[in-house]
């Protein structure tokens, strides 16, 4: 059973084909320079090629204030390339697995979102992830998953840990935010979890449908900086809470991008594990990444 994994130059995508290789699953990955998603032919060529059992859509237009300047340049990534993507599964028969975002909700519940929540975006990158959605369930209702994350983290691209990783290095005190709560995830559970949700796809024993990929617990961007702050044994205290109005941004970030994991329930398959175990985990790779190559994009 081979896989196709789109997207795999980033860093979700990197973490999925290294955790196929890890478990000796056959995988093809395709980077935004072998496959552009936004073109159907070339999409439809790619898939009759490698004719995969799996397809993992890791490829997005993940920039979401550059989506409110540019959403139609966003759509035509994360709603008509997601559309191109399911139709090529429809012909070939394959399994999708396609990546969502929490940004699809209003961000302003009280209680974690479930899965069949409604929906409400209010941001141009939310809008586009969920035309996204709609078109992968629309056309693959019987083999199409979509799966939600958020605050999501690696040691493979940019992201919030590796940015407070530098800024510890550089200043004496830090202010974040702490009206946002969310779940921070390790890319490399979230791919984790995928792979165990391909092969169960493939073996008919998850319906399809949506599904959340995040972390279990929940804390803020403040809770979240002051933890990273302790695994590098730094004082938490030189990390100081803030509003959202501190920080101005083209695009509207959610206060609650908490979401529920009641789906998995009978399906065979654990939720992520607990934020605060991924991330202590993670972390030595999450240093070595941003001090120890200096870099700080993919």
């Amino acid at each position: 059973m081979s896989w196709l994994v789109t997207g795999a130059g980033g860093m979700l995508g990197r973490d999925v084909v290294a955790r196929l290789a890890a478990e000796g699953v056959p995988a093809v990955a395709v980077t935004r320079a072998d496959l552009d998603i936004t073109d159907p032919d070339a999409v439809r060529s790619c898939l009759a090629a490698h004719r995969p059992a799996v397809v993992v859509n890791c490829a997005a237009w993940t920039d979401v204030d550059g989506a409110e300047e540019r959403e139609d340049a966003a759509l035509a990534v994360n709603g008509t390339g997601a559309r191109n993507v399911a139709e090529a599964c429809k012909e070939s028969g394959a399994v999708l697995l396609h990546i969502s975002t929490d940004y699809v909700f209003a961000g302003d519940a009280t209680l974690p979102y479930a899965e069949d929540a409604p929906t409400a975006p209010r941001s141009a990158y939310g809008r586009t992830k969920l035309a996204g959605e709609r078109a992968v369930l629309e056309l693959l209702p019987e083999t199409g998953h979509v799966v939600r994350t958020a605050w999501l983290y690696g040691a493979g691209g940019p992201n919030f840990v590796r940015t407070m990783i530098r800024l510890e290095a550089a200043r004496d005190t830090l202010d974040v935010v702490d009206d946002q709560l969310g779940q921070p995830t390790w890319s490399a559970d979230l791919a984790g979890l995928l792979v165990r949700l391909g092969q169960a796809a493939v073996a008919g024993t998850v319906p399809a449908g949506v599904h959340h990929g995040t972390s279990r617990g929940e804390t803020t961007w403040y809770g979240f900086t002051r933890e990273i702050f302790r695994l590098l044994g730094a004082d938490p205290d030189r990390v100081r809470p803030t509003d959202s109005g501190a920080f101005a941004r083209p695009a509207p970030r959610p206060s609650y991008s908490v979401l529920g994991h009641e789906g998995w329930r009978g399906t065979g398959i654990e939720p992520v594990r607990d934020w605060r175990e991924a991330i202590a985990e993670a972390f030595p790779a999450l240093v070595e990444a941003e001090r120890g190559t200096g870099a700080t994009g993919r």
